[in-house]
């Protein structure tokens, strides 16, 4: 420092020596969002439904109900989007149908399954492993699968952990090779940040027991209790029970159901875009600020499976809710059904391609004047590769739209997606 500098070195030493815990706390607690893909959505399907080729089916049906009524461009006119929107939204949307209709596949044990005989449970464990490798012997496994077992209330613990257990050991061989990468594990009906302590322990002994490497099971927390937003004694319960579980805790889902019943809103208006859900929601978006834990929002019961008023009532709400998540800054939600498929994408393809033209030439731009004049600062920028990032791992963005509108392809965007890239950098590979 210069005579002319009114702090010196000591004083910089004094305010380091101070601050010295809280950046340890910010590098620890908020290393900013992950740069891996999330699935759109998150399919649910009641473990004595499941069997090879459920993903599959789900969408021959998806695209059964799709051709019912008109075709998949028909249904985003129907759905509001315009003429050259639809045009090239509907053949990507039929595309995935056919390639890869289910991008998360969760088998349920928990509400969906209900409480039956052990030996009855175990089969079933047994059955959705079995389904499980039929699916990647084929081909058709979905990227993203796992199971939600039962909660760790007290009526139900031990059959929770004795699910949990056998389908990991059943999961895993001798070196963990067994566990496929989008593993998800989801913990229901979630009320103290114990609960997620007790998990904890349980998965650190799985991997002792299995010779799998510390860390490597994660979980998502299902924010379905009001004393998980607000704790008996007043603190934010959600935050605590995210700290407790660390790098483990994978995202936070929001159960539609559970919790609005919990907040005595009555059935007919229990839904996603209730007060109370938003509410809900917005805490776990601040709970998850900054951290690579994904959100996801709920789902809804109406599903499109009456007659043609009805289907296209169904279907507009389910185009509405997911364009309003979307919109939120939520870009995952439950699907039930067959049905919500169709409008799952429709939506998300829609809500990717219509900002393609101004993300994309926004980094197209800062790309090419690294060296000049540089309207968007990088933390912008990397916003704006998120977005793109996340339209392209879906399929609503082409690689070689990626490419004529940036300079980058796939992985490049990626990489310039993630918190601390060099963005300058990865600029200057791209126009040298």
């Amino acid at each position: 420092m210069s005579d002319d500098d009114l702090f010196d070195r000591a004083t910089l030493d004094r305010v380091e020596e101070h601050l010295a815990p809280t950046d340890a706390l910010l590098a620890s607690a908020y290393p900013g969002p992950g740069d891996s893909r999330q699935p759109v959505h998150t399919v649910y399907v009641p473990a004595d439904a499941i069997g090879p080729g459920t993903a599959a089916g789900w969408g021959a049906t998806a695209r059964e109900l799709a051709a019912q009524d008109g075709g998949v461009e028909a249904l985003c006119h129907e759905l509001g989007l315009d003429p050259g929107l639809a045009a090239e939204v509907a053949p990507r949307v039929e595309q995935k149908l056919l390639e890869e209709p289910v991008e998360d596949l969760r088998v349920d044990f928990e509400d969906g399954y209900g409480v039956r005989p052990d030996e009855v449970e175990d089969a079933a464990v047994a059955a959705a492993l079995a389904a499980r490798r039929a699916d990647e012997q084929d081909g058709t496994a979905t990227p993203f699968w796992g199971i939600r077992f039962k909660c760790f209330e007290s009526d139900v613990r031990a059959r929770g952990l004795r699910t949990l257990g056998r389908f990991l050991s059943g999961l895993a061989d001798g070196d963990g090779a067994g566990l496929p990468e989008g593993l998800r594990l989801t913990f229901p009906k979630v009320s103290t940040a114990s609960q997620v302590e007790a998990l904890v322990l349980v998965l650190e002994e799985a991997e002792r027991k299995l010779g799998l490497d510390s860390g490597r099971l994660t979980f998502e927390i299902q924010v379905e209790t009001p004393p998980l937003i607000l704790g008996v004694d007043g603190r934010a319960e959600l935050a605590a029970a995210v700290r407790a579980g660390g790098a483990r805790v994978s995202g936070l889902h929001y159960g539609t159901y559970d919790y609005s019943a919990s907040m005595q809103v009555a059935a007919a208006h229990q839904a996603m875009d209730h007060p109370v859900a938003d509410q809900a929601k917005a805490v776990m978006q601040l709970v998850a600020a900054g951290t690579p834990v994904e959100l996801s929002d709920g789902s809804t019961n109406v599903v499109p499976s009456g007659d043609a008023a009805q289907r296209r009532a169904a279907r507009e709400l389910h185009h509405r809710l997911v364009t309003r998540s979307l919109r939120q800054g939520i870009y995952q939600g439950w699907d039930m059904h067959p049905g919500h498929l169709i409008t799952r994408y429709i939506a998300n393809y829609a809500f990717f391609r219509s900002g393609l033209p101004s993300a994309g030439d926004r980094i197209g731009r800062y790309i090419a004047q690294v060296q000049g004049e540089v309207m968007d600062e990088p933390a912008t920028v990397r916003a704006l590769a998120r977005y793109l990032h996340r339209g392209h791992s879906c399929g609503a963005i082409g690689e070689d739209e990626l490419v004529s509108r940036t300079g980058l392809d796939g992985p490049r965007m990626q990489e310039l997606a993630r918190p601390r890239s060099d963005t300058a950098a990865l600029a200057k590979e791209a126009h040298p």
